[in-house]
C-alpha cells in the first residue's frame, strides 16, 4: 500500500450534547506512516480516533479505513486500538489477558509472548493487572492491540504516564512497526513527541489547523520547534477571524 492512504476522512462532522465536536474534518493517513494527531485537551482527538475505529456516531461525512467504511465487520481484525483508559481485565494476569484476547481475535497463541516482550512486561507477565501501575496497564492494552499484527494501529495517548526511557523504547517500536508496513495513528498533547512522527495532523476546537511533515509545518510558520509552530498557527487563525 506504499504511496496510498490507509485512512481517508472526508468532511466529518460529529455533534455531542448539542455541541460541534468535529467540524467538517478532512484528512488522510498515509499507509506505512506514523501520523501524530496533536492538539490540546478537548480539541477532538479522541472523537476523531473513535470515528476512525468505527465506534463513534457521526453526524455527516465519511471515514474509510483500508478502502472500507469505518466500523465494517471485516475491519475488526485489521485495526489495533488502544484507548486512553486501560481496556483489559484487572482480575486477570497480563498473560491471561493476552491469551483471552488472542483467543477471541483468532490470533496465534505464540503472539502472546512476542507482545509481552514488545511492551517490556516480561517480568510482569504473571502479575494481576490490578497490581500494576497506570503506565504498566497502558502497556498491557498496547500488547493486546499488537496481537495478530494488525496493519493499522490507532493509539490514543499511549505514552501518558510513562517514564522517558519507556517512552523512547515505545517510539522505537512504533518506528520498527512502520518500517514493516504498519500504519500508526498516535494521538498526543505532548509536542515533543511530534518530531518522532513522519506526518502530523494538528487539531484545535474540532478543526484541522494543519497537516504535513514536521519540517513542512515548521517551514510554513517560520519557526524552529513545533510548539512555536502550533502557537503561530493559532495566532494566524485568530488574526484572520478579526
Amino acid at each position: 500500500m506504499e504511496g496510498t492512504s490507509a485512512v481517508v476522512v472526508d468532511q466529518l462532522t460529529v455533534h455531542r450534547g448539542g455541541n460541534v465536536v468535529l467540524d467538517s474534518v478532512t484528512c488522510q493517513v498515509a499507509a506505512g506512516s506514523i501520523t501524530g494527531l496533536l492538539g490540546p485537551s478537548g480539541s477532538g482527538k479522541s472523537t476523531l480516533i473513535r470515528s476512525i475505529v468505527g465506534v463513534q456516531r457521526v453526524s455527516s461525512g465519511t471515514v474509510q479505513v483500508l478502502g472500507k467504511p469505518a466500523g465494517s465487520k471485516s475491519l475488526r481484525s485489521l485495526i489495533g486500538y488502544v484507548t486512553q483508559a486501560p481496556s483489559v481485565y484487572a482480575d486477570l494476569s497480563v498473560r491471561e489477558n493476552l491469551r483471552y484476547f488472542a483467543a477471541i481475535m483468532g490470533a496465534s497463541p505464540s503472539d502472546v509472548d512476542g507482545a509481552i516482550l514488545a511492551v517490556g512486561l516480561k517480568d510482569k507477565s504473571v502479575a494481576l493487572v490490578s497490581r500494576l501501575s497506570g503506565g504498566q496497564r497502558t502497556r498491557v492494552s498496547l500488547a493486546a492491540a499488537l496481537l495478530g499484527s494488525p496493519p493499522v494501529l490507532v493509539l490514543d495517548e499511549p505514552t501518558v504516564g510513562l517514564d522517558p526511557v519507556l517512552r523512547r523504547d515505545l517510539w522505537e517500536m512504533f518506528h520498527e512497526l512502520a518500517g514493516r508496513g504498519t500504519t500508526l495513528l498516535v494521538s498526543s498533547h505532548v509536542m515533543d513527541e511530534a518530531d518522532r512522527c513522519s506526518d502530523l495532523l494538528l487539531l484545535r476546537e474540532g478543526k484541522v489547523m494543519a497537516q504535513g511533515a514536521p519540517v513542512a509545518i515548521r517551514d510554513r510558520t517560520n519557526t524552529h520547534d513545533l510548539e512555536s509552530a502550533f502557537l503561530a498557527l493559532i495566532d494566524s487563525e485568530e488574526a484572520m477571524a478579526r
